[in-house]
């Protein structure tokens, strides 16, 4: 039996870009908060002791953009001093200004034309019970569990990185896990074998386990394979908002249309409607017409409706792609505003995305599957 490996990798809260979209999206929904219709594309840098917010910004809302920042710094764990990215002491820069009055021409609500041109992708798959492919899912499980042993334990730093290797057959089944590799940041005071012998215990073991995999079989583990990592974070590398769209998606697994989704409002198609592709995917799974499938939809800027949908069920489809085509286009509103609606998208319910990852979190509207008896109805399968 032939193997075949696919790989994805996922980073904690604390890596810098991942700190860069935390600040773009707790803009947003502080925008949101105040004032619904808030129009934002946000976005964030941050270095050694500096941070730049930038981008246009239309809202009734009254904002501290820099107190914001400040939290969401503080959140995450940067509150040492001394160690080149701090929350009390970070410099910030904030340059914004208003939406472009001819991209409001087209997006405004009388209107309710897309934000942009451009393609965006949803997946769902049975390999996990969260619909998700199980190399990413697996990464982000492990890059939340750091996160959380940062709480536990004095060691552990924010800034973090995973990555799991697993082993398919030729029909896609899953065959076992192959590699696993956890990079964390760290205090100075611990030893590098210290480290390892935690981090096998009590971050790898029990996230395989959760999904049903034992430590012992896993062929490779490798846990900060450079040695030291002391240096890390805004001030060991810059960090910029939408440079982790794989790590935000699917791994790798399913398609990306190259749209980031942090700091983005939800007339912005990249993030809406890759929530909604994510959404008619899940259920059409959790519906059991098929045990894999992607969704593309594609807009023009202006334009309410898509220009295409296309379903891939990859050949596991118990009724073809083209019925799968027709039901959601029968059952869901894909304009822009039908899908903040059904999806509840002016909530600020953003922040948490770019701290606990976009999908395969169950109290994410996105990921309910409140779809999938109305569709087993439809085909009767």
């Amino acid at each position: 039996m032939e193997k075949r490996l696919f790989t994805s990798e996922c980073v904690t809260c604390g890596h810098p870009d991942k700190v860069a979209d935390s600040i773009s999206d707790a803009i947003l929904d502080a925008c949101l908060a105040q004032d619904p219709g808030s129009r934002v594309a946000c976005e964030t840098m941050v270095t050694t002791d500096f941070c730049v917010i930038c981008g246009e910004i239309t809202t009734k809302a009254v904002v501290d953009y820099a107190a914001v920042a400040r939290e969401v710094i503080r959140k995450i764990g940067y509150t040492r001093e001394g160690e080149g990215f701090c929350a009390d002491s970070v410099e910030i820069l904030c340059k914004i200004h208003t939406q472009s009055a001819d991209i409001a021409l087209g997006t405004n609500d009388s209107v309710g034309g897309a934000g942009d041109q451009g393609m965006m992708f949803g997946g769902a798959c049975t390999q996990t019970p969260e619909l998700m492919p199980l190399p990413i899912a697996l990464s982000r499980a492990l890059s939340n569990r750091l996160t959380e042993a940062k709480k536990e334990v004095d060691f552990i730093r924010p800034d973090g990185k995973t990555q799991v290797s697993v082993e398919f057959d030729e029909k896609g089944n899953v065959l076992g896990i192959d590699t696993v590799v956890v990079s964390v940041m760290h205090s100075a005071e611990i030893s590098l074998e210290e480290l390892r012998a935690y981090i096998k215990k009590e971050i790898i073991a029990p996230v395989l386990a959760k999904y049903g995999f034992a430590l012992e079989n896993v062929s490779h583990i490798h846990i900060n394979p450079t040695g030291n990592f002391v240096i890390g974070g805004p001030n060991g590398d810059t960090g910029l908002t939408g440079r982790k769209i794989i790590v935000d998606t699917y791994g790798g697994y399913f398609s990306h249309g190259g749209g980031a989704f942090s700091g983005k409002d939800p007339t912005k198609g990249d993030r809406s409607a890759a929530y909604m592709a994510r959404y008619m995917a899940k259920n059409l799974v959790a519906a059991g017409l098929a045990s894999q499938v992607q969704v593309q939809l594609a807009y023009a800027i202006g334009v309410a409706e898509p220009v295409s949908l296309r379903v891939d069920s990859y050949g596991t489809g118990k009724i073809s792609d083209e019925e799968m085509t027709a039901l959601l286009r029968k059952t869901c509103d894909m304009t822009p505003a039908g899908i903040i609606r059904k999806l509840q998208l002016r909530n600020p319910i953003y922040g948490k995305t770019a701290l606990e990852g976009h999908f395969g979190v169950d109290d994410q509207p996105w990921e309910q599957t409140d779809l999938a008896e109305e569709l087993k109805k439809l085909t009767k399968v």
